[in-house]
């Protein structure tokens, strides 16, 4: 007898092909079989009219702390994700000691913008080596979960305080190297860093992978090399600005040293600078004529997030700004006030200097959110573009006006700039290109500022009632099959006999995500962005029934995926 038959829905089974009306059975964790079904079952489900797929690979989470007190990866699960890779950007919980551990906290807390209370009162912090910390998770998820090894905590763990600001000796390289081999015999799914601007850790220095050199990097790749089913992730500055020639020979030159594929996050595409994003694939093109494996990994959707002139975000990130952002808050209002200052901001800011972040520029798009003060009453829902008309001032003097009347505190709720139909064509291009590949969700960080989570049923209610761009074949597919490839995922991303059943069962006249609302449910009160999801109806999970009607089922039949285990080497290029 089935565990469950689903019956009648049109099955779309992550190859790109055709999608085809068909029965799915499920028994023993697995699909016995797609077609005619006709062997009883314990249950059977109607998908009359609905959609049956694959569940959704999320390649680029930071779900290392909040499956601890939320196994089930809040709301990615709602949204059809079945499997996350975490640990990405160099950023782990493990390897650690307890000399180490308040450090790798208050990183995570500046870099991935985790809520310092859940990580204190929501995290146990009871392991030390990277399978401990494993197998503390593993029979305790919601989902399948994957996690890179981080260079940062393996720094620390054998530099201790001079992992920040000091190259390693060879003798302090060879203890990472066995340290990382330790992590990947475990399971860990590879190597992961970060060589990025954007990184900083609690005291506003840079992050310890950042103070390693090239061989550093590179003996690394060496190690991961020697394990089974693994991979590489990086950052660096060249993602967000576009690639100088070194860093693109040093990526290739770490996909070749390990003989594996490496991801980078993110690519932005933008009409208003189509040669950044296209020389940044043309990386993964001279990868592959010189032997390596470069995919870039871009989002297909618009990410819905909140800016602050109070607390850290990424307008901070803006050429020359953080020194003023980061001033003590009476002297950074002044320096907002400043006419001059305000010119130089504006200007740096649609520099090219500021790269991917230029797409926060468009400063009367931005919706107001909360305020705080009488003199912002009314203003919340508004445009900054429609103030400024009614004041008679440019728009980025009018944003600034209300912040400091409401002493920074402004919720802001920016428009991007890249938003036209000729950044969305380019986009579908970037889709199909072989050297890129759908992702970068970061769901797990940032919760107070961005909710890139609900991507996937956002961007299949674009596909099949939005802007149309791509079918709905083609948007499964870069969400199953193609992340499941790169990662080796053995017997996932695609529905066919033989494969680990998770299954997602949609409805396509109104699968989408959900309003994005601030809700206060992590550990210690603090608040995150939140999406619901539309339409999902079923989801299932290594056989199990894991969300049932949009809402889980509680049950955590999630399991860790192992590297070597769970995965197949993928060879380069």
């Amino acid at each position: 007898m089935l565990d469950y038959v689903i019956k009648g829905g049109t099955v779309v089974d992550g190859t790109g092909s055709p999608g085809r009306v068909a029965d799915v059975g499920i028994r023993d964790g697995r699909v016995v079989a797609v077609g005619t079904v006709d062997e009883p079952a314990s249950e059977t489900i109607d998908a009359d009219g609905l959609v049956v797929c694959p569940g959704f690979v999320d390649p680029h989470t930071h779900y290392d702390a909040q499956l601890f007190w939320d196994p089930m990866a809040s709301p990615s699960n709602l949204h059809g994700v079945t499997s996350i890779v975490a640990g990405n950007c160099g950023f782990t919980l493990a390897p650690v000691s307890t000399d180490n551990s308040g450090y790798l906290l208050d990183m995570m807390v500046r870099v991935e913008g985790m809520a310092k209370a859940a990580l204190q009162q929501g995290v146990p912090w009871d392991w030390a080596s990277f399978a401990d910390y494993l197998d503390r998770l593993d029979g305790h998820l919601g989902v399948n979960a994957a996690f890179m090894v981080g260079h940062c905590a393996l720094r620390r763990e054998v530099m201790g305080a001079d992992s920040v600001g000091q190259l390693a000796s060879p003798e302090q390289v060879g203890a990472m190297k066995a340290l990382l081999g330790e992590a990947l015999e475990a399971g860990g799914l590879g190597f992961s860093t970060t060589q990025s601007f954007t990184h900083s850790d609690g005291d506003g220095e840079p992050v310890p992978s950042r103070w390693a050199d090239a061989d550093e990097l590179l003996a690394l790749c060496d190690e991961v090399g020697a394990h089974p089913g693994t991979t590489l992730e990086w950052v660096t500055d060249g993602c967000l600005k576009g690639f100088a020639p070194e860093e693109v020979d040093l990526m290739i030159e770490m996909s070749l040293r390990s003989g594996r594929p490496i991801n980078w996050n993110v690519l932005v595409v933008d009409s208003a600078e189509p040669e950044r994003y296209r020389d940044q694939l043309a990386a993964g093109a001279e990868a592959e004529r010189r032997g390596a494996k470069v995919v870039a990994l871009t989002m297909p959707t618009l990410v819905g997030m909140n800016m602050s002139f109070l607390t850290y975000c990424a307008l901070f990130q803006l050429p020359d700004w953080l020194p003023i952002m980061s001033l003590p808050e009476p002297e950074r209002m002044q320096r907002l006030a400043d006419r001059e200052t305000r010119i130089m901001m504006e200007n740096r800011a649609a520099s090219s200097d500021a790269g991917a972040f230029a797409r926060l520029t468009g400063w009367g798009r931005y919706r107001i959110g909360d305020t705080f003060s009488a003199a912002n009453e009314g203003l919340k829902g508004r445009l900054v573009a429609d103030i400024a008309r009614e004041r008679g001032e440019r728009d980025f003097f009018a944003l600034l006006d209300i912040v400091l009347a409401d002493d920074l505190r402004t919720v802001l709720w920016p428009g991007p700039t890249d938003d036209d139909p000729e950044s969305w064509r380019l986009r579908v291009d970037a889709w199909r290109s072989p050297y890129a590949m759908l992702g970068g969700s970061d769901a797990g960080a940032h919760l107070d500022r961005m909710c890139g989570a609900p991507y996937t049923t956002e961007f299949l209610g674009d596909c099949l009632r939005g802007k149309q761009l791509i079918g709905l074949e083609e948007a499964i597919h870069h969400m199953t099959d193609a992340p499941a490839r790169l990662f080796g995922l053995r017997d996932r991303g695609r529905l066919v006999e033989g494969a680990i059943a998770d299954v997602v069962v949609l409805d396509p006249a109104t699968v989408d995500a959900g309003e994005v609302r601030m809700v206060h449910d992590l550990p210690g009160g603090a608040g995150r962005l939140y999406a619901p999801s539309i339409g999902i109806e079923k989801v299932f999970v290594n056989g199990q029934l894991s969300v049932d009607g949009g809402r889980p089922t509680g049950v955590l039949a999630g399991r860790i995926l192992r590297s070597g285990r769970d995965t197949e080497t993928v060879e380069v290029p």
